[in-house]
């Protein structure tokens, strides 16, 4: 892309969304990349040392803070804080990922970069698809959403007691057929939100936050389990 080409995408890009939403969505990513790093961190700690592991107090941890963010109201005064409360979350959600990562790496290590580098490409495809449609125009995707949550949500119930691997595949693709849908409709969610007054940006990163986690999960599986396939039919 020529330097022309990419003032002309600038100009566009700035035309089509106005100053506080702009702002806004700026705060929002860099809240998100901190909550990465995070998450980043807290897989770290799970895989290469004994400090602390994912279970279920560090499951209780990630639901207490983010309760605590949740229900701590942001005043403009306590943003610290709540940063403090969305650090947290992430980092045992990095550790809870940690079980995950250690069957990816038991298969194959370079999986990993190979599913982060897909999520994040989702990911933007998403976001910028988002950010540069017509006003609202992925709303209407909310009732869908919840719908086919719910569906997901049988189908993992329902393949505790069947332990069917046709299932389990079908949630994982449904899955993230769905994260990939919720990055859609939460981004321009973020955007009326703030048009509506709402500027409460450190709660919007987390709403990406789980989508991008839900597409990298899935994606790690994924992979591995063609990975798995693969080695198989050589063997």
């Amino acid at each position: 892309m020529s330097s022309t080409t990419f003032r002309s995408f600038a100009r566009s890009f700035g035309s089509k969304i106005e100053q506080p939403v702009r702002t806004h969505l700026v705060n929002v990513y860099a809240c998100l990349t901190v909550s990465m790093i995070s998450a980043a961190v807290g897989a770290y700690v799970h895989v290469f040392t004994n400090f602390l592991s994912a279970g279920l107090l560090t499951t209780l941890g990630a639901t207490g803070l983010l309760l605590a963010l949740m229900y701590t109201q942001d005043n403009g005064k306590n943003r610290s804080l709540r940063m403090s409360y969305l650090v947290g979350f992430t980092f045992f959600t990095g550790l809870g990922i940690g079980p995950v990562l250690d069957y990816v790496i038991h298969v194959d290590p370079s999986i990993i970069p190979t599913a982060f580098l897909a999520s994040t490409l989702v990911f933007v495809s998403f976001s910028l698809s988002a950010i540069f449609a017509e006003r609202g125009k992925w709303l209407y995707l909310g009732g869908t959403l919840m719908s086919l949550l719910s569906v997901l949500m049988c189908l993992s119930l329902a393949n505790l007691f069947l332990g069917s691997e046709l299932i389990f595949k079908g949630y994982l693709y449904l899955g993230l057929a769905l994260m990939s849908g919720f990055v859609l409709y939460d981004t321009q969610l973020i955007m009326e939100k703030r048009r509506a007054g709402d500027k409460d940006f450190i709660a919007h990163s987390v709403d990406l936050f789980v989508d991008f986690i839900g597409i990298f999960r899935r994606l790690l599986i994924i992979l591995a389990q063609k990975e798995q396939g693969s080695k198989k039919r050589k063997d």
